[in-house]
């Protein structure tokens, strides 16, 4: 333990913990990708799923907010201001927020803290932690390209849900992966979720 000004703080170990907020973007594909390969890993996952984003669920495909909730470790009610993750005092290694709509952009661009997820996207900011905002939209209006940059300057990484190529996909699910490798590989989280450029060539 380290003695602060006559106190001592104690030094707690915690598991690798990673918030996802889930807002009303088109793309939950992508979520759906991230949280069942964060699934597959050591990682304890804080979900928190907005109102718009359980609109968009059922219109994307045949999975449900309860097959996304069946994902996590750890489920939070957005309306939920009293919850772990609202506090910066709650040891987090980061935050993705997936798909990121651009009313999302826009609070945490901001500082609006509405929400849980624009609060713990907040509480990522202040504490210097990783914020990962995939964005899914086009085009881009000037309002939300100046908003990624107000986002950015304030420490969080614009992740667009724009796949690679290179890996040569042959389906939607390689397209998924690249966007999600590319993410975990932020935290530091090991997957094997897609192939790497020239990982496997020794003359590269």
């Amino acid at each position: 333990m380290a003695a602060l000004g006559g106190y001592h703080a104690a030094v707690t170990q915690h598991p690798q913990r990673i918030v996802v907020g889930v807002s009303g973007g088109s793309g939950m594909a992508y979520a759906f990708d991230l949280l069942e390969t964060l699934s597959t890993t050591d990682a304890e996952t804080h979900l928190v799923v907005t109102a718009g984003a359980k609109q968009v669920i059922p219109s994307e495909g045949s999975r449900t907010v309860h097959d996304m909730i069946a994902l996590a470790d750890v489920v939070h009610d957005d309306r939920d201001y009293g919850a772990s993750i609202a506090s910066g005092s709650f040891q987090t290694d980061g935050m993705v927020i997936v798909p990121c709509s651009a009313g999302t952009l826009a609070k945490v661009a901001q500082g609006f803290t509405d929400n849980l997820v624009s609060r713990s996207a907040h509480v990522m900011l202040k504490e210097r932690r990783k914020l990962l905002m995939v964005v899914r939209e086009a085009p881009y209006s000037r309002p939300m390209l100046a908003n990624m940059l107000a986002a950015n300057d304030a420490g969080a990484v614009i992740m667009p849900a724009s796949p690679g190529f290179y890996h040569r996909p042959e389906s939607v699910s390689d397209l998924l992966g690249s966007v999600t490798a590319r993410t975990l590989d932020h935290f530091g989280v090991a997957h094997d979720r897609s192939p790497r450029w020239k990982d496997d060539d020794p003359t590269a």
